[in-house]
């Protein structure tokens, strides 16, 4: 009978030392608890609990990747879109990701869905399709700031689809072909005017100097001479006529 106790003894011995023991990996932490109130955070490596009085509630301290679900959000220029982006973050702080809130992963993913609907509902729909480095910034700004006194660091916001109507795609492209358009016709104007400036420039040179317009009709001449297709008529000037009529004379 005394055998059957001690047997029983050592038992429970071993029972109570095997549910003490645990065991947290290099990523993980113990939020440990003594008989309902917190008292420290253990790992990693080997520590024990004593059972009936602590408990212990594991922390994982790696990066969380997850996808937040398409957001019907109204941008500043009542244009309605679908976006869904993904948020990276970790605990940083084990004591308060369990002290101060329920459940720290659906938290930040609400938050993180609410904060994408604030954020880009102040944008247009131009920025969201052109400024997304910008506008993951101040998502992952505003959404660490608000995670921060849950022992939460966002490291990572980017949004992945921005999903827009086909009636507005058309819209947009009417758009971008109406800005092509404006831009070609500004470029070709501009260089009316440069080609305008240059020639009034020649002119001015021209007029001060005879003998290089001369050369200059000289040089258009040329240049017509080598095409035999077309027949060309062309004024003779004054000063070569006048110089004409007096050889004609001096070899009378």
């Amino acid at each position: 009978m005394f055998e059957f106790g001690g047997l029983t003894i050592v038992f429970i011995v071993v029972a109570l030392l095997v549910a003490s023991i645990r065991i947290l990996r290099e990523y993980e932490r113990g939020v440990v608890f003594m008989l309902g109130r917190f008292w420290k955070v253990k790992g990693p490596g080997l520590i024990v609990i004593i059972p009936g009085i602590q408990q212990m509630v594991r922390v994982d301290l790696r990066t969380v990747v997850f996808d937040v679900p398409s957001q019907d959000v109204i941008s500043r220029d009542n244009v309605s879109v679908k976006v869904n982006a993904v948020v990276y973050f970790r605990v940083i702080d084990p004591a308060k990701s369990i002290l101060q809130v329920e459940d720290f992963l659906i938290a930040t993913s609400q938050l993180a869905q609410t904060t994408l609907r604030s954020v880009l509902g102040k944008h247009e729909l131009d920025q969201m399709l052109a400024e997304r480095e910008t506008l993951n910034a101040d998502i992952q700004q505003a959404l660490d700031s608000q995670t921060d006194a849950w022992g939460i660091k966002v490291s990572n916001v980017e949004i992945k689809h921005v999903d827009i109507d086909e009636t507005m795609v058309r819209a947009i492209a009417k758009q971008a072909e109406a800005e092509r358009e404006r831009r070609a016709k500004i470029i070709h104007a501009e260089g009316e005017l440069q080609a305008s400036e240059k020639l009034l420039a020649a002119a001015e040179v021209l007029s001060a100097r005879p003998q290089a317009m001369q050369l200059r009709y000289l040089q258009t001449l040329s240049n017509i001479a080598g095409d035999r297709t077309n027949t060309i008529i062309f004024p003779m000037p004054g000063e070569l006529l006048n110089l004409m009529v007096r050889g004609s004379k001096s070899g009378e």
